[in-house]
């Protein structure tokens, strides 16, 4: 992060202030009832969340480490959750080559995503209690919508204060790039979270394979975007006998 004005340092040290009690608060009363599962759980996330792609037109970028994280509200204790969020969100924000962090980026993202597993964990729990809620499929679908909230907005508001831009038309920008992944997310995880109950606690690890072709799939639709877009500036800063040479000759 370039440039952080003081209004992003204050925002960052409430996200980062917001992060560490939701993580303390969770680490308080640690429960975890089958360690295989809670570490099984744990080692895929952070596989899923080295699969990222970066944002266009942002410093952002995401990974395909949602569904495991929204599967783990559903299936697993707030402690063990909350800490999986933890590691993730580290394991995502180290840089392709080395061990090297940036103290502030890291922080932020690490509270960003402990806090976004709080609320999605609140939300679950809470329409848990609600007898016409007591679906998975829509308390998961629930908690998806809390997590995509709060994981994209305190971004948004990063962005809008450090680059001086208007908070509703980035985060606008950033729901149009990943909406179509959070919806993907929270319906392979109610699909693997209710099969769980049929076949065992070992099929979510099993959407590994499918979030990888996820994870394929958008990497190509971003470059092929990336390519499209340098593509259509070149040809606008042509000469116009050389833009209509080129029209005709794909016509």
């Amino acid at each position: 992060m370039k440039n952080i004005t003081i209004s992003a340092k204050l925002f960052i040290g409430a996200m980062a202030a917001a992060g560490v009690a939701a993580l303390a608060g969770g680490l308080m009363r640690w429960e975890c009832k089958d360690a295989v599962r809670f570490l099984s759980f744990l080692i895929i996330a952070m596989i899923a969340s080295r699969l990222k792609i970066k944002l266009p037109g942002t410093n952002s970028n995401m990974s395909v480490n949602l569904p495991f994280i929204l599967i783990a509200v559903a299936e697993l204790s707030f402690p063990e959750t909350v800490l999986i969020a933890a590691f993730s969100a580290f394991i995502q924000g180290l840089p392709a080559k080395g061990w090297r962090v940036k103290p502030v980026q890291a922080l932020f993202n690490i509270s960003t995503l402990v806090v976004a597993v709080a609320a999605a964990d609140l939300v679950f729990r809470y329409s848990a209690a609600i007898p016409s809620l007591a679906a998975k499929s829509l308390l998961i679908a629930l908690a998806g919508v809390a997590f995509l909230v709060a994981d994209t907005l305190p971004v948004a508001a990063v962005i809008g204060l450090t680059e001086n831009l208007n908070l509703v038309k980035v985060w606008r920008e950033m729901l149009a790039l990943t909406f179509s992944y959070f919806v993907l997310s929270a319906g392979v995880a109610a699909i693997a979270a209710t099969a769980s109950h049929y076949v065992g606690w070992q099929t979510p690890l099993l959407v590994l394979p499918v979030m990888t072709g996820a994870f394929v799939s958008y990497k190509r639709y971003f470059r092929l975007s990336a390519a499209l877009a340098i593509a259509s500036l070149q040809f606008a800063t042509l000469p116009a006998g050389a833009r209509a040479k080129a029209e005709v000759q794909h016509a």
